[in-house]
């Protein structure tokens, strides 16, 4: 096209061709937002998208061509403020680099390290190549390193302190074993499809919390020196159909302009905002257009209006174009560009199709974060710690710092929910019998590295290794979906985010040990679905699990067998305490009301410290201090979107092309409870018990400086967005007090109604986790920003302050809230 029409090259004359196209278009985004309404049932695409199921397949991509608007050309990359240096030094090596060196750093190749991607060395540069490794919660497939709590753990504690301890401790680890980029940390998926098999590698199903973590967390990270890779950018929410099939296309997430701002680029914005020096395109279509060639969200969004100054990496094998993804902003290929980019990307540049300044550019933005986390001064070899083969003599590189230990134990504690606690059944005073049971109570069999693809490397041996293998690595089509990891307790989901256990405690473990020091005599039985209970048992625990991983979505949010399990021993002991590792959300309506289950703890994903984590909160020397980041229902047709959405099958018009229409817009999780007035959740969003109580008083609202504002922000655009999103226009205090018996830690929570058309109910903008001594009392306070109190304006492409009156609510979850009061803008 650019050899027939030569003034496309031209920045004017692009700019001629986007003004037609989106002329033609006549709507693009906006007309997604009269998407009809998704079930949530996992219902078929072509009924979502209200075509005829019997309809003649669509098979050619054209038919799709204008619903994810263009933006070309990919900007470059500004050295914006604190960038100015480690931009200036990259474009000074990036010029003494010829061509050929330039498209080698475009994409991965080959090491004798197990790095899952590597850029290579260029030493005529000094430049010594990159290792790039898994992931969001640890180091993944190396020995010496901590098996960290998971990031839905992360969230379930409101912990912003330990979530920056977190990632320090999690970047000195990365950084010791030459690991230059660390594959995390996750906001997308964001938790709209709750059997979605990846949510739990995210913090939670509100962009507001999720955004507010992962700002800790990428914060710590490249403070320590590892750049972070936030990921998966972006609406990446199931598994199912994430990579294309046959004739099967990966599948389409449909969102509209509006909801793509306040929900899925939330967390993103919060990312690029502290600074984040790498962003991980995603698998699957975007409007149809693949997400590591979309020009819409690539150029415009990320780079454009949130002025991010890094570099965009594929997902492993999420390249699925040539020169179309180097001008949609896509920087790096991995694990290979050989068969799209490469020679061929060479052959681009000399042939016209993508200017050399775009290599320049993409090259520019990846030594630039080298250089910006002082990887050029003392970093150490890249993959020096990353064996090969762990079942063959290598070097050992101990990764741990004994100084995170208690950041780990913490973090471990933190994020177990106590939901309920009847008849003062928690904390344990001292029993004389205690009878375990259920199979989430022990280790696992095995925990060892075999060569090649082992159960231990992707978090897998608790589970049926030929399942996993059947959903992650495509092994059969036709396989088995369990809802739980018979073979021990879960320290971590499976796939790329599964973390390298060694140096584990299972709660079994840390009970017989708490029982031999206390003389208290224990029975258990891990095996039988129908177990003996010992009659004279002062307390019965069952560990059950609800199991998640990539490459798969989950079965269902309840399983027969364990609730079965609970019940039966149920009727047997009147004092029946379960705790529940769940990789996701777990509905509990089938048990939870029996009588004699008087306490129930969903104990997600506490890393290595989970056993220690457990028995310090049955036994009472730790106060349940967590909050559940997402909302527990009381039946699956509850949620406004339970399963993944599923292609036409065997015919339709979308069979080659499944569709995933986010019709249910900004009404995800506990704002889709609150705008339908659906049965009143079993257990809402921020919702978590204590052994102690706390009440809330005095709140003070008022607004900063003059109490006059703008309607639209005019700052410029630094990282993240335009600055004066983040200029704090109303204060909030309110007073926590611990009126218990015990001390203990509260999540005060913030929510804001915003008096606009389409805004839920009330969202959360705020929290802050005071510890309180009994009798204690702590002034919480909170800073109301722009962003914080604005809705996306479609027509003006920029977040709108509305006028009108304001809810303020502050309490203990996002149904508890005894502190309401407003303010006018």
């Amino acid at each position: 096209l650019t050899q027939r029409f030569p003034f496309l090259k031209t920045k004017r004359g692009i700019a001629i061709l986007v003004a037609v196209l989106l002329l033609i278009i006549g709507g693009g985004l906006a007309g997604l937002a009269a998407l009809p309404k998704n079930n949530g049932s996992g219902s078929k695409a072509g009924q979502n998208s209200g075509s005829d199921a019997d309809g003649e397949p669509i098979r050619d991509d054209s038919f799709f061509y204008g619903q994810s608007p263009p933006v070309y050309p990919s900007p470059g990359m500004t050295g914006a403020g604190q960038w100015a240096g480690a931009f200036g030094k990259a474009r000074k090596m990036v010029g003494r680099m010829t061509l050929e060196e330039k498209v080698s750093l475009t994409a991965g190749a080959s090491s004798n390290t197990s790095c899952p991607g590597f850029l290579p060395a260029i030493p005529r540069v000094g430049f010594p190549g990159m290792c790039l490794a898994d992931a969001g919660n640890g180091l993944r497939g190396t020995d010496f390193v901590s098996a960290w709590p998971s990031g839905i753990h992360v969230g379930a504690s409101w912990n912003k302190v330990l979530a920056r301890q977190r990632g320090s401790g999690m970047g000195g680890e990365f950084k010791t074993k030459g690991v230059n980029v660390l594959l995390g940390p996750v906001v997308g998926p964001a938790g709209r499809v709750v059997l979605s098999g990846r949510n739990w590698e995210g913090f939670s199903s509100d962009p507001y919390l999720s955004g507010v973590l992962v700002h800790e967390t990428v914060s710590a990270v490249q403070a320590a020196g590892v750049i972070t890779s936030t990921k998966h950018y972006i609406a990446n929410e199931q598994e199912t159909n994430r990579n294309p099939s046959g004739d099967v296309q990966s599948v389409s997430s449909n969102i509209d302009d509006r909801t793509m701002h306040e929900v899925y680029l939330w967390p993103f914005q919060d990312a690029v905002h502290a600074g984040s020096g790498n962003m991980m395109c995603s698998y699957q279509r975007l409007n149809n257009s693949y997400g590591c060639a979309n020009s819409k969200a690539l150029n415009g969004l990320l780079k454009t209006e949130l002025g991010f100054q890094g570099w965009v990496v594929s997902d492993w094998g999420a390249q699925h174009a040539g020169a179309a993804a180097a001008l949609a902003g896509m920087d790096v290929a991995m694990p290979s560009g050989d068969a799209l980019w490469g020679s061929h990307l060479v052959d681009a540049v000399n042939n016209g199709s993508v200017p050399e300044t775009r290599i320049d550019d993409m090259v520019i933005r990846t030594l630039a974060t080298w250089y910006q986390m002082g990887q050029d001064q003392d970093f150490p070899q890249p993959g020096v710690g990353m064996a090969a083969d762990l079942t063959k003599p290598h070097r050992i590189v101990d990764a741990r710092n004994s100084s995170f230990r208690s950041t780990l134990l913490d973090g471990a504690v933190e994020g177990h929910v106590l939901v309920k606690n009847t008849r003062n059944a928690l904390p344990l005073k001292e029993p004389k019998m205690l009878s375990i049971f259920g199979y989430s109570a022990k280790n696992p069999d095995r925990n060892n590295p075999t060569a090649g693809l082992s159960p231990w490397l992707w978090g897998a041996e608790s589970f049926n290794y030929a399942e996993f293998g059947a959903g992650f690595f495509g092994w059969s089509k036709e396989f088995d979906r369990t809802s739980i990891a018979f073979n021990g307790t879960l320290y971590s989901g499976g796939g790329s985010g599964a973390t390298s256990q060694s140096s584990v405690i299972s709660p079994f473990d840390a009970l017989v040990s708490q029982a031999y020091d206390d003389g208290t005599a224990l029975f258990w039985d891990f095996d039988s679905g129908t177990p003996s209970v010992n009659p004279m048992s002062d307390a019965c625990l069952i560990f059950g699990n609800a199991y998640a991983t990539e490459g798969a979505d989950r079965p269902g949010v309840r399983d027969d067998y364990t609730d079965g399990l609970i019940k039966h021993v149920a009727d047997q002991c009147g004092n029946t305490i379960v705790i529940l590792h769940n990789a996701g959300i777990r509905l509990v309506d089938q048990f939870v009301d029996h009588p004699n289950v008087t306490a129930l703890l969903f104990a997600h994903l506490p890393g290595q410290a989970s056993g220690r984590a457990v028995v310090s909160l049955l036994y009472g020397r730790a106060n349940p201090s967590g909050k559940l980041p997402y909302t527990v229902a009381r039946n699956e047709s509850d949620y406004a979107v339970l399963a993944p959405d599923l292609p036409d099958l065997p015919q339709g018009t979308f069979a080659h092309f499944p569709q995933s229409n986010f019709s249910e817009g900004v009404l995800v999780d506990y704002r889709h409870f609150d705008a339908r007035n659906v049965t009143p959740p079993r257990y809402e969003f921020g919702f978590g018990l204590s052994y102690t109580t706390f009440r809330y008083s005095n709140l003070v609202v008022h607004k900063a400086d003059d109490g006059v504002f703008s309607e639209y922000p005019v700052g410029e655009v630094v990282e993240g967005g335009q600055e004066d999103l983040w200029d704090v226009l109303v204060e909030v205090s309110a007073d926590v007090a611990n009126a218990g018996g015990v001390e203990g830690a509260e999540v005060a929570q913030l929510y804001v109604g915003i008096p606009a058309e389409g805004a839920p109910v009330r969202q959360l903008r705020g929290f802050e986790k005071p510890f309180l001594e009994v009798a204690g009392k702590a002034t919480v306070r909170f800073g109301l920003t722009r962003r914080d109190l604005s809705v996306w304006d479609v027509v003006a492409q920029k977040w709108r302050l509305v006028r009108g009156e304001f809810m303020v609510e502050v309490g203990g979850s996002s149904r508890d809230l005894p502190l309401v009061g407003k303010v006018t803008i």
